[in-house]
């Protein structure tokens, strides 16, 4: 059985990542690329699908952990009765590094006494579908293992292993001031295994990398911590080489245990990636921005109307939904699916996100390529064809599509960023026009998204149905935080969706997602609820909302998707994007509000 979602580490090196629990194992790991097939995928499933272990022989040994200051290098101690040891894992980055390959070290250093370690080596190349040949060779590095089915293959320099029962297992003893290092690469089964890195420098390349990146951040000083930790998992996130931002590093983590609610984030989707955008660039990060831009013109290439809400990491559209049934699933919840079929859905929400984030950028002062204004306008053509078509809404629903109040209000930013584009910036465009319609949607919006008889805005036009995402009005400046409208929509939200002290997205059991099953607490809808409560001067609500959440992060500062508020289980993917940039908006309207106050 796999850990407990909130017991998990990540370690990655902006290209991929790998998953450890509490316990020394990697339950997860997909070389050399976030959305390739995994070759470690205990996370769901047993040992027996993969995973590469290394702890104390001692079953009584404990543990403490941290990440090194402003790093993903992860640090374990180790104590056993006999003595204690170090284990420090990472996934090397900076200082160039070939492409066709993917590294992870684990360095055990003898702090006190001895202590005998145990490794346990079980690899399971294509999502658990196939077993690999294994082979021992003896070089002047010491003792080499290598794995090779198909396009993959792995080498692990380190202590010999010995075959036992589809693994390699074998212990090795570490005495106070000894080192022994592990180093485990994936590279191309057609190519000659790559030279192994150099762990002292990859050690402190890597270190320097995260905190070169980590010092460039400013911070407003509340939950210092806690904010840099969630800028640091967005650039975790954030391909190296493409500049994708993928929504998480995992598929198929459950929102319901056991249940079906089961998919897969490791893509880019339009949305989160505008929005963890514009929350690195609200602390400095702007680098990003430059290399999201130039994916995000790569990938909706060609035609607008072919304009996908998701895409690969490079930019790929063909994301097709499968089942990899060779992996039973996180608990038992399946399916395991790879792919995500909302790729082909139509959100008119993602409009306006994309145009937001791009005049962000363009605020940023980053260089213009001459290609990003014609894109937005392009978009907002795109936009205006579609304004009457009912969607899926940003929560990707499986049943009718409706025609969703956020949705409209996503519409309305979008023509209101084009608007100020114009005005303010002095970029050519139909302004008169443009204003023209962002005018009929807020009627609209008016007219078939507010009831009177709630006070509310409502989830779609004609229900009286709530929805979280109406908190996003006032983020997108479509009304202030105080109106009375936006003060009565939180007052229906907190009545009908806030359940066990946390804020549910809406009401499954109106079945309008068309999906079985409930779901657990999804963690950004309450972090917008902080936001809001800020705003609006509810400043000690939502400091005590704040403090509440931040209490489900784990170990290490790392969120899921989602949280069962009784007993505190993180659930979904992991570690997710969207809960650690609503986590930095919610800490910034803290911050703000706070120096507001007298």
């Amino acid at each position: 059985m796999p850990a407990p979602i909130e017991e998990y580490a990540v370690i990655g090196d902006c290209r991929t990542t790998a998953l450890l629990d509490a316990g020394g194992s990697i339950d997860w790991y997909c070389p050399p690329r976030f959305d390739a097939a995994s070759v470690f995928g205990a996370l769901l499933g047993d040992a027996d699908h993969g995973r590469w272990l290394l702890r104390p022989d001692d079953a009584g040994a404990t543990a403490e952990r941290h990440y090194a200051e402003d790093t993903f290098t992860l640090v374990t101690r180790w104590t056993t009765d006999t003595g204690e040891v170090e284990v420090t894992d990472l996934m090397p980055i900076g200082g160039g590094r070939h492409d066709a390959r993917s590294d992870v070290i684990r360095r055990v250093r003898g702090i006190r006494g001895s202590v005998a370690m145990r490794q346990e080596l079980r690899v399971r190349f294509g999502y658990a579908a196939t077993l690999p040949w294994m082979r021992q060779r003896t070089t002047a590095d010491g003792p080499v293992l290598l794995a090779i089915a198909g396009p993959d293959a792995l080498v692990l320099r380190g202590p010999r292993l010995v075959a036992e029962d589809h693994a390699h297992v074998g212990t090795f003893t570490v005495a106070e001031g000894e080192t022994v290092d592990l180093r485990l690469t994936w590279f191309p089964s057609h190519l000659e295994p790559p030279e192994p890195v150099d762990v002292d420098e990859a050690i402190a390349t890597t270190n320097a990398w995260w905190r070169e990146w980590a010092g460039r951040s400013t911070s407003f000083g509340a939950y210092d911590d806690a904010v840099r930790r969630s800028l640091l998992v967005l650039r975790l996130l954030t391909h190296e080489d493409t500049g994708g931002i993928v929504a998480a590093a995992t598929t198929s983590l459950p929102e319901e245990f056991g249940g079906s609610r089961n998919w897969d984030y490791r893509y880019v989707w339009l949305r989160d990636a505008s929005l963890t955008l514009q929350a690195l660039m609200v602390h400095g990060l702007d680098r990003e921005a430059e290399a999201w831009r130039g994916w995000l013109e790569r990938a909706v290439a060609g035609d607008p109307a072919d304009v996908q809400i998701m895409y690969g990491v490079a930019g790929e559209r063909r994301l097709a939904e499968w089942e990899a049934t060779t992996l039973p699933g996180y608990g038992g919840a399946s399916p395991v699916r790879v792919g995500n079929a909302a790729s082909d859905q139509f959100q008119a929400d993602v409009f306006g996100e994309v145009l937001m984030a791009l005049d962000a950028v363009r605020h940023a002062e980053a260089d213009d390529d001459g290609m990003s204004w014609p894109l937005q306008r392009a978009l907002l053509e795109e936009a205006e064809r579609n304004l009457d078509r009912p969607d899926s809404g940003l929560w990707e629903i499986r049943g009718p599509e409706r025609r969703f109040t956020h949705s409209q209000v996503m519409l309305w930013a979008a023509f209101d960023r084009a608007v100020c584009a114009v005005e303010q910036d002095g970029r050519r465009g139909p302004v008169e026009h443009w204003r023209a319609v962002r005018d009929r949607l807020a009627e609209r919006i008016e007219r078939t998204g507010f009831d009177t008889e709630l006070s509310s805005y409502v989830q779609f036009e004609g229900t009286q149905e709530p929805d979280a995402a109406l908190l996003q009005l006032a983020q997108v400046g479509y009304l202030a935080a105080d109106d009375p409208r936006m003060l009565g929509t939180v007052a229906h939200l907190e009545r009908t969706l806030l359940r066990d002290g946390l804020l549910r997205r809406y009401r499954t059991e109106t079945d309008v997602d068309g999906v079985e099953g409930d779901e657990n607490a999804f963690l950004a809808c309450s972090f917008w609820l902080v936001e809001q409560y800020a705003r609006s001067g509810r400043l000690d609500d939502a400091e005590r909302l704040m403090r509440h959440l931040l209490g489900f992060a784990n170990d290490l500062g790392l969120l899921a998707e989602q949280v069962d508020p009784i007993s505190g289980r993180q659930a979904g993917n992991t570690p997710q994007a969207f809960s650690h940039l609503a986590l930095v908006r919610a800490a910034d309207a803290i911050a703000a509000r706070r120096r507001r106050t007298p």
